[in-house]
């Protein structure tokens, strides 16, 4: 039996769209005949398998993320309120690829990874020195709004200066210009979103999450000052034992 190679070309419509419409297609003509294949070629199965390794990229860096996080400040806690800033750079990049007509392709995927990334990042600077002034002894919510006020303008000028920075990759002026232009937009919207979040959404959660929680680090450092693993006396009568006992070998080998 010969195999039936229809082709086509598509015009005016994306690969993603015209795939469904194929495979709607397909399925509306019911189940093939005995000993038929139906299977789709072409640029269909790299277009799957780039988006599938880019989703499940995606969720290994969020999980892998919150794993540094909780290893970092020794709190789930914290890292949940990092953690809780990915769904507006999520929210922020649909937005902006929907008000600007702009497909979910390769590169706008790669967009919103790295928003996520910058995202995370002023979370993680906001989230530090909230937590510090709650150690030294201010309310929850007062060492929240003084982490915001702190880091308020670190964040912006970081963030602005991406923006500022993907606007002309976002107009997708020039030859070729449209092909990268989604990366643009898509971390523009995620930015724009994560900066409103972490500055407004960001210390509210923090100041929720530790309000029942004693003003105590959760480091298990016992160099950490602010720990409650932390023994000066003891360890420094630790280290001059040992220098005593250093100092007996000395004299009896001396001898």
């Amino acid at each position: 039996m010969w195999p039936a190679l229809p082709t086509a070309q598509r015009s005016g419509e994306d690969l993603g769209r015209a795939t469904a419409r194929v495979q709607q297609a397909i399925n509306d003509t019911g189940k093939p005949p005995d000993r038929v294949n139906v299977t789709m070629r072409g640029q269909v199965e790299p277009m799957a398998e780039m988006f599938g390794g880019l989703r499940l990229g995606l969720l290994m860096a969020v999980g892998v993320i919150l794993l540094l996080l909780t290893a970092n400040f020794q709190s789930f806690r914290l890292s949940l309120a990092v953690g809780l800033t990915i769904p507006a750079v999520i929210a922020g990049v649909v937005l902006m690829l929907w008000l600007t007509r702009t497909t979910l392709n390769i590169q706008s995927f790669m967009g919103a990874i790295m928003a996520i990334g910058v995202a995370v990042a002023n979370a993680i600077l906001l989230v530090t020195f909230a937590e510090r002034s709650r150690i030294e002894g201010r309310e929850p919510w007062e060492a929240a709004i003084e982490g915001a006020r702190s880091r308020l303008r670190p964040i912006l000028m970081t963030s602005f200066a991406m923006l500022v920075g993907m606007v002309p990759m976002a107009l997708g002026l020039g030859e070729g210009g449209e092909q990268s232009a989604p990366l643009g937009r898509a971390v523009i919207g995620g930015l724009l979103g994560a900066t409103c979040a972490t500055l407004v959404i960001l210390p509210a959660i923090l100041a929720t999450l530790q309000s029942r929680h004693a003003p105590i680090s959760a480091s298990l450092d016992p160099d950490d000052p602010y720990s409650r693993y932390f023994e000066p006396a003891q360890r420094f009568g630790s280290v001059s034992d040992r220098g005593n006992a250093r100092a007996e070998h000395h004299v009896r080998a001396a001898e």
